[in-house]
């Protein structure tokens, strides 16, 4: 069976966006954590991707400025479905071409929104992410592989 990001989008439904994300260290070590995390179009290609928001301090954000990789698993009971590709990252200090630096606010309200979340005060939500340098990171599916539906 082949599986789509619409399978991925159901699975990060499932259990309320939540997912472990992974990448190699240079030490060939595997980094994972979990994070929330949904399915959205990428804001300059409007490519459908797996979205996340990390802390602009985090071993996760120093590796993908390195080394942009990362595989994404979703689950539900005994099923799952992963996502590995190339990542993308915008952030306060992440520039991407053909990205409006202002609008940075905005695209993790939209990433946190894809990863099922909801807030009752948005300026507080723009205000918390600004002091902790929050970035979007993005994973570009060049695989996804899984078993079972959630």
């Amino acid at each position: 069976m082949s599986l789509t990001m619409e399978d991925v989008r159901r699975f990060a439904g499932a259990d309320q966006g939540l997912a472990i994300v992974s990448f190699g260290r240079p030490d060939q070590s595997v980094h994972s954590s979990l994070v929330n995390a949904g399915v959205m179009a990428h804001p300059v290609t409007a490519e459908e991707v797996v979205a996340l928001v990390v802390r602009g301090n985090s071993v996760k954000l120093r590796h993908w400025r390195r080394t942009p990789r990362a595989t994404i698993v979703f689950r539900s009971g005994w099923s799952w479905v992963g996502v590995e590709g190339a990542t993308t990252i915008i952030g306060p200090d992440d520039r991407v071409d053909g990205f409006d630096p202002s609008a940075v606010a905005r695209v993790l309200r939209d990433v946190f929104v894809a990863a099922g979340g909801s807030h009752d005060d948005w300026d507080e939500y723009d205000r918390v992410m600004a002091a902790e340098r929050r970035t979007a990171v993005f994973v570009h599916p060049t695989r996804i592989t899984g078993v079972g539906q959630p």
